[in-house]
């Protein structure tokens, strides 16, 4: 596909993104007045969040456990809108089954969510906006009758909350070692070198195969994604009070929450690629944030199919449940064919231990903020 080119540089941010920023740490504009954006979305943590929890508590008494786990929004505004590829295969959009269109749909989706800030309608969130420091400024770049029109005021808070993310360069900052590495600047050492060997090596660790790591052909930076989807057989995460009940399942394209692939029954199971930017820094992984640090996940990546016991539970009969949190009839959608899924029982994993180890200093090339002369 088109490679996403890198945005101008903005010394100074538009009037609706200077509205966006103060959205964006506003905690008033939640049914709790605990929660906001910047919550769940913590700068200080590229833009992820800060705790170990498999999902987040919030509604009106913060007390209601989401779905999913949190994902960055560190270079979100790059992503293509949600589209089906010449050959079929899903690609982009925005959330982790890519249900919004658009960044700033996006955006408004936790103003609303009864899980997460908890307005009850637009009408709710206007009442609330109306009392906010910076409601003037609202009126005077969106409309002095603008909060007669809930419906209208919530497309622009999404609006002004899109801005904000498209203009200031905390959420795509490109500054990583890595970066500078491309750029000729800084040279990699030699564990760095052998873990991004390992990474685009197509027989051993194979992550470039999704999460590209050369520059486009226009010369874009890389987002450590190539935007698809793909069915990995995460397990099942009993953290998430939701998998108490065996009958529900989160199928990423085909449901819960996106209903309108419910019928592409060969897409259940299939979750969003996530850019690699910042890896090393999050707190969970996966989009049912099942494992908590990354020696786990590579551990996962490499050993689902040679040591399937480390990762499943059994069955009554004593079988490994593999692939536990899909129903059996889906079961067959998950990647077995790529390297390092293609692998049997008894089978060398594609890394080692100490590969393994040489691919996570690589992925710390990756965090924003590198300084070159400290």
């Amino acid at each position: 596909m088109t490679p996403v080119a890198t945005p101008p540089a903005t010394i100074t941010l538009s009037a609706a993104a200077l509205l966006g920023q103060k959205i964006f740490s506003d905690t008033s504009l939640s049914a709790s007045g605990q929660m906001a954006c910047a919550t769940c979305h913590n700068p200080a943590n590229a833009h992820a969040q800060s705790n170990d929890l498999s999902v987040q508590l919030g509604g009106v008494n913060q007390q209601i456990p989401g779905t999913r786990a949190v994902p960055s929004l560190r270079y979100l505004n790059l992503l293509p809108a949600f589209f089906f590829a010449k050959d079929g295969t899903p690609t982009a959009g925005f959330n982790r089954d890519g249900s919004a269109a658009t960044l700033a749909g996006q955006a408004r989706v936790p103003l609303l969510a009864a899980h997460e800030m908890a307005n009850i309608s637009a009408a709710d969130l206007t009442a609330r906006l109306a009392k906010a420091a910076y409601v003037e400024e609202f009126r005077q770049v969106f409309g002095s009758d603008i909060l007669a029109a809930p419906e209208q005021a919530v497309e622009r808070i999404g609006f002004a909350l899109q801005q904000y993310q498209k203009e200031d360069h905390d959420f795509f900052p490109f500054d990583a070692k890595y970066d500078q590495f491309l750029a000729g600047k800084v040279a990699l050492s030699s564990a760095e070198l052998r873990g991004l060997a390992l990474f685009n090596n197509p027989a051993k660790g194979n992550c470039a195969a999704c999460h590209v790591s050369a520059r486009g052909a226009d010369g874009s930076s890389p987002l450590f994604t190539d935007f698809s989807y793909d069915n990995i057989g995460v397990p099942r995460n009993p953290a998430i009070p939701a998998n108490a009940d065996p009958a529900y399942f989160d199928l990423g394209l085909c449901g819960p929450i996106r209903n309108d692939l419910s019928g592409r029954t060969d897409l259940c199971g299939a979750f969003k690629v996530p850019g690699l930017r910042n890896v090393t820094t999050r707190k969970v992984f996966f989009h049912n944030g099942r494992f908590t640090n990354l020696r786990d996940v590579l551990g996962f990546y490499v050993r689902r199919d040679t040591n399937p016991e480390e990762w499943y539970p059994r069955a009554a009969d004593g079988s490994i449940d593999k692939f536990d949190d899909l129903p059996a009839a889906y079961k067959k959608n998950v990647n077995t064919v790529e390297v390092p899924y293609n692998r049997l029982p008894g089978m060398a994993p594609a890394l080692s231990a100490q590969e393994i180890d040489d691919v996570i200093t690589f992925l710390g090339t990756l965090n924003d903020g590198y300084q070159i002369n400290p």
